[in-house]
C-alpha cells in the first residue's frame, strides 16, 4: 500500500470512529502529504478575508469564506463558489482556524457530491493554550508547514 492510500485509510478510520459525515479527518501534516501525493487535491481555506490578511495564507489554497467578517454571517454563496473552484472528483481538504468551520464545510461538500471531502484537524492555528492563545498547540502553522504573511 502506498503512502497516499495509508494516509487516506487512517483519515477514513477516524471519520468512521467519530461517525463523521464526510470521507475523513486529517492532521495538518497528513493533509500536506496528501496535497503532495494526490494530483488535483485541493486545500480549501474557509477562514475569513481578515484571517487570511492578518494571520496568514497557505500558498495554492482555494480561499472561500465560510462566514464573513466582522458580522459572522454564513456565506450564502459558499456552495456555488466551491462548485466553481473545486472539482468534485478530487480530494477536497477543508481548513479553518481550529477545525470547527471546516468541519461544517466538509459536511456540506460531502452532502453535495464531494465524496472525497476531508476536514483538517487543528486548523491553521490549532487549539488554545493555557493562556487562551492560539498558535502554540497544534495547527498548520505550528507544524511548520508552508504559509505566508
Amino acid at each position: 500500500m502506498g503512502r497516499l492510500s495509508e494516509i487516506l485509510q487512517l483519515a477514513r478510520a477516524r471519520a468512521e470512529a467519530q461517525q463523521l459525515p464526510y470521507a475523513g479527518a486529517l492532521t495538518p501534516q497528513e493533509a500536506h502529504e496528501v496535497l503532495q501525493l494526490a494530483p488535483g487535491a485541493r486545500l480549501v481555506d474557509v477562514r475569513t478575508r481578515a484571517e487570511w490578511v492578518w494571520v496568514g495564507r497557505i500558498p495554492g489554497a482555494v480561499e472561500i469564506e465560510w462566514q464573513n467578517w466582522p458580522e459572522g454571517a454564513t456565506n450564502p454563496n459558499f456552495l456555488a463558489q466551491l462548485r466553481q473552484q473545486v472539482d468534485r472528483e478530487v480530494p477536497a481538504l477543508f481548513m479553518c482556524r481550529s477545525g470547527v468551520r471546516s468541519h461544517k464545510a466538509a459536511e456540506l461538500a460531502a452532502a453535495n457530491g464531494w465524496s472525497e471531502s476531508y476536514n483538517i484537524l487543528e486548523g491553521f492555528e490549532g487549539d488554545r493554550d493555557a493562556a487562551g492563545r492560539r498558535g502554540n498547540v497544534g495547527g498548520w502553522r505550528k507544524a511548520g508547514l508552508p504559509w505566508t504573511n
